[in-house]
């Protein structure tokens, strides 16, 4: 945003970005504290509002005490991919202007990745967004792709011209998306 990166402290950077983790964590308390945890002042209707965004809502409202149940130590009493769209709510409601995914969308059913990439598409609009994932659907639309092997960036660019240059992205998305 027209700022020299050297001028830029790291807590100042820390605070500008939101971070949501293959491992979502979550506390020993309830739906709404846990989605409001980094903004604690946020409002019933603020929380509401980032639980739709992020596609948790229905699921949230069909818990025993709804927003006010009580998740067990590490989310326990409901799913992987639950407990991923209510940190993505958490990262909603934060509004930071930078946010990393880091293998949101791992490790969930095809049902919820679709929901979490509609809750994904949702909070990436208008920020500075970092997607890291082997699930191709995950980053087909983004901006740039950066196609990293063995630590090192071997390709980029847009989605089809990655598949164009039928290199070592293209081989991904034949393995993941081609039947034999």
């Amino acid at each position: 945003d027209g700022i020299d990166i050297r001028d830029v402290t790291k807590e100042s950077l820390r605070d500008q970005m939101g971070i949501v983790l293959q491992t979502p964590f979550l506390f020993t308390d309830t739906v709404k504290y846990n989605v409001s945890y980094g903004w604690p002042v946020a409002t019933e209707e603020e929380i509401v509002n980032a639980t739709i965004a992020a596609n948790a809502d229905s699921f949230v409202r069909r818990l025993p005490e709804g927003y006010d149940t009580v998740l067990l130590r590490g989310g326990e009493n409901i799913s992987h991919g639950q407990k991923q769209l209510l940190t993505i709510a958490r990262a909603i409601l934060v509004e930071t202007p930078i946010l990393v995914f880091d293998e949101a969308t791992s490790n969930i059913d095809t049902h919820t990745e679709l929901l979490i990439q509609r809750a994904i598409n949702n909070l990436t609009k208008g920020r500075t967004s970092f997607v890291i994932a082997h699930r191709l659907s995950t980053v087909k639309n983004a901006d740039k792709i950066l196609v990293m092997h063995e630590g090192r960036i071997v390709e980029q660019g847009k989605h089809e011209e990655l598949l164009s240059l039928k290199g070592r992205y293209y081989d991904i998305y034949n393995s993941q998306f081609v039947a034999d």
